[in-house]
């Protein structure tokens, strides 16, 4: 961090030059400076992204229109270590008042170091983009070639290079694609009988269409498709070579007629090559190794078994059930060959996480005459049957001051010898807060502990098969949780325990899918007492009420030790003034002072502290669908999209009422002693990512929920609700500072049941590992269906909409490789809680500003 911080002021110093920098600094005599590239294609210019990454030459990247990372560059020395030396031999005793000084290993290692920051300096820079007419030339070729491979076959281009004095050039490139080509037909020619079977039979799926214009992409993805389609057909010697395309262009008015020529496999046979029909090869027989080594490599298996065809061998004895080992292995015995099956054996094998990656390997079956039949062998190596992790941290927030967490996880595989995978973990947490009640003098005044118990089962775990619904060739998993947390902090102190029982699949590449059967939480606040002395803005609300009509002497206050009680000094008691105002206000006999609003609004803080005070139970299910088409980490231009459905209560509300259960004095049905929830919960959550080029993306997300109470709920539990703000939602609010509606967040821990959010940002890099990005950020939260009437944070028509509140920055993010430090600055630009004239960025200056801090990108 400190290197860190460094890099970062010396860039920020750097930039106050920057105006007074020469670009050209470095550039070599008789050299020029790259400025800008532009292309014309039909004399028209064209800003086309695609055109200019067939550039090899581009200038230096700007950011804001600054060649930011060219003027760092040019900061550099040419030579920091010889102009060191130079100067350190000018005057004859120079060198050894230095020497005298500090000493001589000291002096060569100053000379070190300032060579160590001119090399960084020159790192985090870039050097000067020298024009290269070698480079460009080699660029109007790419430029040819790219409108080539997309129909264009009379492309014509050229070139000409603009120098001006002060050693800058512009480059432009000019195009004339001409008319271009479309495909008119395709023929075919394939010697193997059972290759071209196949494909007539496929033929309907190619991506070579009459009338489209001809695109070599679409050549290589019908290249692709069939040689799919062949290795997945039984074709198990088929290569992609094999496939070839002739195009015929000759006197045919701008069409193309398309040849796909597949001849016989060829087979070398010393000196000479012979062509033998493809075949359709079919998997004999599957053996599997369960505890292969490099070591076991010329032994004898000394344990053995077999279930459903599968031939499972040891060379110890056997440590898993046969039944686990199979439905592990998607390449089935007396099947045809299919490449796609070798792939989801990979995948399935390594989900187990019991397993290295495995090997697999076919031979052909030295029992069969036709020379169809083939042999799966599936080599597996286990991993160690118990792991060990241990973390530890150091953190802080504006809540807690100070705080160490520890944890631990024991991972045990293949618990019952199926490849289950039991983990037990625990975790603890000591803290020092300002804000805690009780905390009397210790320095570590709050804390949190809790554990959980996961165990996994390669399966799904039902009583009636479902191989049908979910095959194997999913990856389903059966997963058993039980949780439990304990917290003693500034709030109420909650003991929390959960219960889940659920389903995971993933029903294509893309696609997930999670189902919770039975999810159990139970909250319980141990420390109610506490609840005015937390929400202030509450008490401060009702202590306001109190002294209006009030005696300063009322029991209810807290007196004063000497001399006569002040109404404007007098505090109510916490809890018992408090409470006992409340409930003397809304029982049968308030005080006659009491105006109507002050009525309700002390039942407003009464029903927020019963909610919020509350046990809860929550007995729910769920299903979850998501959709990712990120290919790998380093992929910037994928969508994703998250849907969730969440019902609670439903099943007890049912046995409750078969059972005849009566309802306590709220009309509601209880098991064990607390009022069980009861709602209906929706989320949906998309992100898109553009990747527009030189690390240059833009991000979008779109959320919205809604959680609806019914039956035996008037209101969504605090752990269920939404809520607004932080440094991964609206950035211009603190986390549970924003909303709901128009209410400007008057309590503390802000929350309510329905959720709109947007959120768009434009990401770029500023120089090496760093990088910058803007964004706007809209949303908000509102109360609707539940007990809450206070109109500001109900959303009642869509009138409402216009109560989003709009958020925008700026930010820096430092790329470490394994994860991101962030840094976002956002300014309340719309804030629907002022007046309708003051919520146009009345807010937007550095003062009222909120800084977040936060580790990885938002979305």
């Amino acid at each position: 961090m400190k290197h860190f911080l460094t890099k970062i002021l010396f860039i920020t110093l750097t930039t106050i030059f920057l105006s007074s920098c020469d670009a050209v600094k470095r550039v070599p005599e008789n050299e020029y400076l790259l400025e800008k590239n532009l292309i014309f294609v039909d004399s028209v210019k064209s800003k086309d992204r695609k055109l200019e990454n067939q550039l090899l030459l581009q200038p230096n990247t700007p950011v804001a229109g600054i060649p930011f990372r060219l003027h760092i560059y040019n900061l550099a020395s040419v030579d920091r270590d010889s102009s060191y030396q130079d100067w350190l031999h000018r005057k004859p005793k120079r060198e050894q008042r230095m020497i005298n000084f500090l000493s001589k290993k000291q002096v060569d290692r100053l000379g070190k170091g300032l060579t160590g920051i001119n090399e960084w300096i020159k790192k985090t820079g870039e050097p000067p983009s020298i024009l290269d007419e070698g480079k460009i030339k080699r660029s109007e070729k790419r430029l040819q070639a790219y409108y080539w491979n997309n129909g264009w076959f009379n492309i014509k281009t050229d070139y000409k290079i603009d120098k001006s004095e002060d050693k800058r050039a512009t480059v432009s490139y000019y195009i004339k694609p001409n008319e271009p080509y479309v495909i008119d037909s395709l023929h075919t020619k394939i010697d193997s009988k059972v290759a071209d079977s196949i494909y007539q039979i496929h033929k309907d799926k190619s991506t070579i269409v009459s009338g489209k214009q001809y695109k070599t992409l679409d050549i290589e993805s019908e290249r692709e498709r069939l040689t799919s389609l062949y290795r997945n057909s039984g074709l198990f010697h088929f290569e992609k070579e094999f496939i070839n395309f002739d195009a015929d262009t000759v006197n045919t008015d701008h069409k193309v007629n398309l040849n796909l020529n597949i001849k016989d496999r060829p087979i070398v046979f010393g000196d000479s090559v012979a062509r033998v029909p493809f075949k359709v090869h079919k998997v004999s027989k599957v053996n599997v190794f369960t505890d292969y080594s490099y070591q076991n490599r010329n032994k004898i298996p000394q344990d053995s078994t077999s279930y459903r065809g599968y031939n499972i061998y040891g060379f110890d004895k056997i440590k898993y059930t046969r039944k686990a080992i199979a439905n592990s292995i998607l390449i089935n015995p007396g099947e045809v060959f299919r490449d796609r099956d070798r792939t989801a054996t990979y995948n399935q094998i390594n989900n187990l996480r019991t397993f290295k990656y495995p090997n697999i390997r076919y031979d052909m079956d030295p029992n069969d005459p036709s020379g169809t039949d083939l042999i799966a062998n599936i080599l597996l190596t286990p991993r160690k049957k118990y792991s060990t992790n241990v973390e530890f941290d150091v953190s802080t927030s504006t809540i807690q001051a100070f705080g160490i967490g520890f944890g631990g996880s024991l991972l045990i595989r293949n618990v019952f010898g199926g490849a289950e995978i039991l983990e037990i973990s625990a975790r603890g947490s000591i803290g020092s807060s300002t804000e805690a009640v009780d905390g009397g003098e210790r320095f570590f005044n709050i804390s949190e502990v809790g554990t959980d118990v996961k165990l996994t089962f390669p399966k799904i775990v039902f009583p009636f098969k479902t191989t049908k619904i979910i095959p194997k060739s999913m990856t389903p998993t059966t997963n058993l949780l039980f949780g439990m947390n304990v917290q003693q902090n500034i709030g109420l102190d909650k003991q929390n325990a959960t219960g889940i029982f659920n389903y995971q699949w993933k029903s294509s590449k893309f696609v997930s899918n999670q189902l919770d059967l039975v999810n159990v939480q139970y909250v319980r606040n141990l420390n109610t007492n506490n609840y005015f002395n937390i929400y202030n803005t509450s008490f401060n609300e009702l202590n306001d009420i109190a002294r209006d009509v009030l005696d300063p002497d009322s029991p209810l206050f807290f007196q004063p030790d000497t001399g006569i009680p002040d109404i404007n000094d007098a505090v109510l008691r916490i809890p018992e003034g408090a409470d006992g105002f409340i409930d003397q206000s809304l029982g049968a006999n308030p005080d006659g002072d009491l105006s109507a609003n002050q009525i309700q609004e002390i039942q407003n803080i009464s029903e927020r502290q019963i909610r919020l005070t509350e046990d809860n139970l929550i007995f729910g299910s769920s299903y979850t669908y998501s959709r990712n088409s990120k290919e790998n980490l380093y992929d910037e231009d994928f969508s994703r999209f998250r849907g969730k459905i969440e019902l609670a209560g439903n099943v007890l509300s049912t046995v409750s009422n078969l059972a005849n259960l009566d309802k306590n004095s709220n009309d509601r049905f209880e098991v064990f002693g607390v009022e069980f929830s009861q709602y209906a919960k929706t989320e949906l959550d998309y992100t898109k990512h553009w990747d527009l080029g030189r690390k240059n993306i833009i991000a979008f997300r779109a959320f919205g929920g809604i959680a609806i109470p019914f039956g035996n709920s008037n209101s969504i539990p605090f752990a269920r609700s939404f809520f607004g703000g932080g440094p991964n939602d609206n950035r211009a609010w603190l986390v549970y500072d924003l909303g709901p509606g128009s209410t400007g967040g008057r309590n503390e821990f802000n929350e309510a049941n329905l959720k709109i959010a947007t959120n768009l940002e434009y990401r770029y890099n500023i120089l090496g590992s760093l990088n910058g990005a803007l964004f706007i950020d809209a949303g908000n939260i509102w109360n609707v269906f539940d007990n809450v009437e206070d109109e500001d944070a109900v959303f009642s028509d869509l009138d409402d909409i216009q109560e989003i509140a709009v958020g925008s920055g700026f930010g820096f993010r430092y790329d470490f490789e394994f994860f991101v430090i962030r840094l976002d600055v956002g300014f309340k630009t719309f804030n629907p809680s002022d007046d309708e004239d003051q919520r146009w960025f009345k807010g937007y200056n550095f003062k009222n500003a909120v800084y977040n801090f936060g580790i990885n990108y938002p979305f």
